[in-house]
């Protein structure tokens, strides 16, 4: 307990025989740490309360979702639980058909029922009972941002003071817990020093513990007091009790980051996903090594899922690993994790080899989701950057090309090698492959990551591997028959782990949303510079794709298609441009998808009939498949649930367009959580429509998608398009130079 000191005005220090003086000093101590004490366990009990108004919301709904499951599950399922030992012919002829009636009907009722006796009514509910603690167990609450209620509306606010509280929060209150916990006995004893006549009448032993624990007090108030802590208690405290401005305002926060209130409310509820599954089914000699491998997060600013937090720790207890996790788990956050805790324990030089296409996405992830230095090694001034890391440290982003052109490391120099899209090396004869190679023999750690499912491709396994260890990819040349199997698992769990979302999302986000930033090749910024002398606006959105051979924006729309048809996935792709989706068709066509299905393009100019058996065909066809689209005609009236990603090609003037596009896939009926990327080109015109825009974004959001009227018609809210694409051609014209050249109109 954490009581404040007492103080006696004009009492400067009480001399005590055998046990020192009571001086002010001492007094200041005490009270100090009772005021440090207090904060921490206010963050812990504001903390307790946030939390507990996420339960007392859920638990109405969690509730009627269990009640739903059970009414779903014909009364026939006893048998199963009993092993056919019920008759329930009666019990079916007196109208409860499901489970959750008899559940309802109770023993008076079921007792009732002509040829029922006590010993099957008892047998009944038990059984009955049995399917209701396992409903209560699996079934999940998702959340409906198409139709808030009431309840949703409590959960969601509810969880947006947690998830608003952010990291610094959840830090804050677990450094209160253990803070609080060695405090309240210190200031027990420590009591004692501020009362005269109570140290006086002391035995010696509890004034030595007395003293003992004013010092021990001092120590650890004054190193809160260097670290920031009290500050940090404050603030959590602030946050924990800040309502949301609306509910609203909690709705738009929800649909923007679904993914962290989902987190929080597996975690809350205690409906975590099953623990083998998380831990990507790994040898328990394995698993349990990584469960006890601690995670620093003084340096993250991301809150990690159960599943992401032992990725994290995988990486670190093992060292050099292969982590291949479906894509949308959030390996990218997995590998920032593993970053900041080697940054906390001292490491000072890290480096991320990607492809190009995702260069500007790393460093944006680890600036937004980390306290890192990032550098970027890639351009012409790329020896100069590379020199500039060397000396300062933090994380160097480059790329597969650049990394041949850089001296590799010495042993220990580099504390953590990541390489992103690691299937790109698999070929041990390719130059980027072997420079990759030398650096993760050289670095202290490697983490290789990959959506592709590398169990049915042993051959390419092996060469992943091998950069790893040696050893153990000479021993998989015996496993090959094994490929894809239980025993194939165990043999490569010391370097592999894979989770699929199946197996982990218990709560699927609805919706997943990627922003994916591209640096315009010089082919593409030419292109653009072309557009913008002639100042046209139309024809700046689509200069990304209008070379397509060296066309940034191309290259990574392939590899999100590629990966997808790898796991199984069907992927539309949007544009409002027509000669965008014939580039991207003649690409896709062209491109190494083996197994993937391709439709379209979609557009205005094909009937309406001839529209809807495109998309039934899309639907129709096993396994991956593409549908390429044009934005204005598929984005109304057509449903594409069969698709679980969703590409759009350039940003949209008008936010609702986007928003109905993906919708078509992100609706009843869809099985997987959608994941949608919007390609983006830095620096141009994709980067000024996007901070435009982002406030009428968030008012479409409020507003518009929960209107009839304007989800029938986009056009319903002007957001003066001819006034926006004059301003963004001057404003681009004037930052490349050409505001001395003739202004045309925009088209």
């Amino acid at each position: 307990m954490c009581s404040p000191a007492s103080r006696r005005p004009g009492h400067r220090f009480l001399s005590v025989e055998g046990g020192g003086s009571v001086g002010r000093g001492e007094r200041d101590t005490v009270a100090r740490g009772a005021r440090l004490c207090e904060a921490a366990q206010a963050v812990v009990v504001d903390h307790g309360r946030a939390a507990e108004a996420v339960r007392a919301a859920l638990k109405p709904i969690h509730d009627a979702a269990v009640k739903r499951e059970l009414d779903a599950i014909p009364v026939a399922r006893l048998q199963d639980v009993t092993e056919g030992r019920l008759r329930l012919g009666s019990v079916e002829k007196s109208g409860l058909r499901t489970v959750g009636s008899v559940l309802e009907a109770g023993p008076y009722r079921l007792r009732q029922i002509p040829g029922v006796g006590q010993r099957t009514v008892d047998q009944m509910l038990a059984a009955a009972r049995r399917l209701a603690e396992a409903a209560h167990e699996t079934v999940a609450v998702h959340i409906d941002v198409e139709r808030p209620e009431p309840g949703t509306t409590a959960l969601v606010m509810a969880l947006h003071v947690l998830v608003e509280a952010g990291p610094d929060a959840r830090r804050a209150v677990d450094k209160a817990a253990v803070l609080s916990k060695r405090l309240g006995p210190l200031l027990a004893d420590a009591r004692l020093t501020v009362g005269r006549i109570r140290l006086l009448l002391a035995g010696q032993e509890k004034k030595a513990r007395a003293w003992a624990a004013v010092t021990e007090i001092r120590s650890l108030v004054d190193e809160a007091e260097r670290s920031g802590l009290p500050e940090l208690l404050a603030q959590a405290s602030v946050d924990l009790l800040r309502m949301p401005p609306s509910d609203i305002a909690a709705w738009v926060d929800f649909e923007l980051r679904s993914a962290e209130y989902y987190s929080l409310l597996a975690e809350i509820s205690g409906r975590q996903p099953d623990a083998a599954a998380a831990e990507g089914f790994l040898p328990d000699e394995i698993a349990e090594r990584v469960r006890t491998q601690p995670l620093d997060d003084a340096h993250r600013r991301v809150s990690l899922r159960g599943y992401q937090a032992f990725g994290a720790r995988f990486a670190l207890a093992q060292r050099k690993v292969i982590l291949g996790d479906e894509m949308g788990l959030g390996k990218t956050i997995q590998a920032i994790a593993v970053l900041a805790h080697l940054a906390a324990g001292g490491q000072s030089h890290f480096l991320v080899v990607c492809p190009a296409s995702v260069l500007v996405n790393w460093t944006r992830e680890i600036e937004a989701r980390s306290a890192l230095r990032v550098t970027v090694l890639h351009g012409p001034d790329r020896h100069l950057a590379f020199a500039d890391w060397k000396g300062r440290g933090g994380v160097g982003v480059t790329t597969f090309d650049a990394l041949r052109g850089f001296p590799a490391p010495g042993g220990g120099e580099v504390g953590l090698l990541v390489v992103d899209e690691a299937h790109s090396v698999k070929n041990p004869k390719a130059k980027r492959s072997q420079a990759v190679a030398v650096w993760a023999e050289r670095c202290e750690r490697a983490l290789l990551m990959t959506g592709t499912p590398m169990e049915n491709r042993v051959v390419e396994f092996h060469n992943l591997v091998r950069m790893l260890d040696g050893d153990l990819a000479d021993s998989l040349g015996e496993r090959e028959r094994w490929a894809g199997s239980v025993a194939f698992r165990k043999a490569v769990a010391p370097v592999y782990l894979r989770r699929n979302q199946e197996d982990v999302l218990t709560e699927l986000p609805s919706l997943q949303q990627t922003d994916e930033w591209e640096e315009l090749s010089a082919s593409d910024e030419e292109a653009y510079r072309e557009a913008v002398r002639a100042g046209n606006f139309m024809a700046m959105r689509r200069a990304a794709y209008l070379r397509p051979e060296k066309s940034a924006k191309l290259d990574r729309l392939l590899e999100i298609v590629r990966e997808a048809g790898e796991n199984g996935q069907k992927t539309v792709v949007f544009s409002h441009f027509k000669d965008v989706l014939n580039v991207v068709r003649e690409a896709l066509a062209t491109a190494h998808t083996d197994g993937t299905a391709l439709f379209g393009p979609l557009t205005g100019s094909v009937p309406a009939g001839r529209r809807q058996q495109m998309v039934d065909d899309f639907a129709d066809v096993p396994g991956p498949a593409v549908l390429v689209a044009q934005i204005q005609a598929a984005g109304v009236g057509l449903n594409m649930q069969a698709a679980s990603v969703v590409v759009i090609c350039e940003p949209q003037i008008k936010p609702t367009i986007e928003h109905q596009a993906v919708a078509r896939a992100h609706r009843m009926g869809q099985v997987r959580p959608v994941r949608v990327y919007r390609l983006l080109a830095t620096g141009g015109v994709d980067e000024r429509l996007v901070k435009l825009l982002e406030t009428k974004t968030r008012l479409f959001d409020a507003y518009a998608r929960r209107s009839a009227v304007a989800e029938a018609s986009p056009d319903a809210i002007d957001v003066s398009d001819t006034e926006l694409a004059r301003r963004i051609v001057e404003e681009e014209q004037a930052r490349l130079g050409m505001t001395d050249e003739r202004l045309t109109a925009a088209e």
